[in-house]
């Protein structure tokens, strides 16, 4: 009766979950285990599962204190804290808090619990804006009950007045938490925020202006035309691109062939599912490793589609759409960033029981980025509706918003060059790369087994020479009662 059961049942099934409560914990089972009873608690008290814009004040959400938008440096979602329009109100402090975890728990199954950026925008604000309570339950959210979901706290403009209400803050932070404050101003934020997410208050070139409805989110722009943007340097950009091909391979059949080749070595479990395709890939087009199992679709990958840098040169990446049901299952692709790739096709439709290739190109001179977001969106399409161009988009008008099933992927940006018979060897023995967060992960989890195996150490030195000290002792015990034994006779 404490827990909520869908938690319960996630946590048996969900192993990154769990993960990141070990790792939260620095891998001490104990102190998990607590996080996990203290979190799953609040969850049920907060009915954080159930948390809706429906059950929540419009006007808490019209207000714009609290948000996600735009990302850092690193490519972590950005969760705004507005502290200038935060008022003090202790009758609407219980769903102030609702509102912080709706948001969280939001994100958490909408990217599948990447971690995020706070950002504390205070400018503008004084004393009268400060709510202790308020900080510590957002603090608390990362601290307790969202496990490894936080990178930073950037805090915009402090301003000098409340250096002691921060201090008090620090405190209830931690060592570990206190790292990831970074106190910024106007001339250095953008070491942690590039411009295009700031605002211009903060000396960014964001035009972003907060309003609700509708909820705001990456501001996806659909559907990218087939062929990106029309412009006359495209055409030219796109002809120069195969006449290159061309030259590479001499012919196209060939080429094809080889791609055939090389795509059958790396999906010897995915035969069946390839053997109706004829279409010619592309020669950078990398297979997908990882699969996302959906209602409607299977997606590979699953999270990440893979650059490479401008040294490297990989501008082309594969999405495979598997339909998993027993109707036509329309889909669109969106993206944060439509002027910089083409996708072959973005809005279209998929037989049930078959899988559909779908092309990522950067065209021009663009470079794939971390902040770059692609949005695929399926919806199963009833057997009398048409599968045209002019069906699709009166069906997608007219499709209800709850039977549209959206997925998230993220950009990649392979920063080193790998020579291409090693990249197919990988692929060959399903290898996925690691990625900067995978391999933190890792060092984060490899530094704590040493500092354990270090504190076993120097337990075993100190129980080594408490029993030298006690061996000693007893033997001096042992002389002198042997001495006084020898004068008494």
């Amino acid at each position: 009766d404490k827990y909520d059961s869908r938690d319960v049942e996630r946590l048996q099934q969900d192993d990154k979950w769990v993960e990141n409560y070990l790792i939260w914990r620095q891998d001490v089972v104990d102190d998990t285990l607590k996080m996990i009873d203290q979190s799953f608690q609040w969850r049920k008290e907060y009915t954080v599962n159930d948390l809706t814009e429906s059950v929540l004040p419009k006007a808490l959400l019209e207000n714009g204190a609290l948000f996600l938008h735009g990302y850092d440096k690193e490519g972590y979602k950005l969760f705004w804290v507005r502290v200038k329009l935060h008022v003090r109100d202790q009758k609407q402090q219980l769903e102030k808090k609702k509102l912080v975890a709706f948001w969280l728990e939001h994100y958490a199954k909408r990217d599948h619990g990447k971690p995020l950026t706070v950002v504390f925008d205070m400018a503008e604000s004084g004393i009268s804006h400060i709510d202790l309570d308020f900080v510590r339950f957002i603090v608390n959210c990362f601290t307790d009950y969202y496990p490894n979901f936080l990178t930073k706290i950037v805090i915009f403009e402090m301003p000098w007045i409340m250096n002691a209400a921060f201090k008090i803050v620090k405190g209830w932070l931690g060592p570990d938490a206190i790292s990831m404050l970074k106190f910024t101003n106007k001339s250095d934020v953008q070491e942690y925020i590039s411009g295009e997410y700031l605002p211009p208050h903060m000396g960014g070139t964001d035009s972003f202006k907060y309003s609700y409805p509708p909820l705001v989110d990456d501001d996806f722009q659909t559907p990218l035309c087939e062929n990106g943007p029309i412009t006359s340097e495209d055409e030219h950009e796109s002809k120069e691109e195969i006449d290159a091909d061309a030259k590479e391979t001499g012919d196209l059949n060939e080429e094809q062939s080889l791609n055939q080749k090389k795509m059958n070595s790396i999906e010897q479990n995915s035969k069946s599912e390839e053997s109706d395709k004829t279409e010619f890939k592309p020669k950078n087009a990398k297979k997908a490793l990882t699969t996302f199992k959906g209602p409607l679709l299977h997606i590979s990958p699953a999270e990440e589609l893979y650059f490479g840098s401008k040294e490297t040169g990989e501008k082309k990446c594969l999405i495979v759409l598997t339909n998993v049901t027993k109707n036509v299952v329309a889909f669109k692709v969106r993206t944060t960033a439509p002027e910089k790739y083409r996708v072959k096709p973005s809005n279209s439709s998929c037989e049930p029981g078959t899988s559909l290739d779908i092309i990522v190109s950067l065209h021009g001179g663009f470079a794939a980025s971390l902040q770059d977001r692609f949005l695929i969106m399926a919806a199963e399409m009833d057997q009398s509706s048409g599968s045209g161009v002019q069906d699709l988009s009166q069906f997608w008008k007219e499709v209800p918003r709850t039977k549209v099933m959206e997925h998230r992927l993220r950009c990649h940006v392979i920063e080193s060059s790998k020579p291409s018979t090693l990249t197919l060897k990988e692929n060959a023995f399903n290898i996925p790369a690691k990625t900067n967060e995978d391999l933190h992960m890792q060092l984060t989890h490899l530094l704590q087994i040493n500092k354990r195996l270090q504190e076993q150490i120097d337990r075993c030195l100190w129980f080594q020479q408490l029993s030298v000290v006690l061996s000693l002792l007893s033997i001096t015990v042992v002389a002198f009662c042997f001495y006084l034994v020898y004068t008494q006779r």
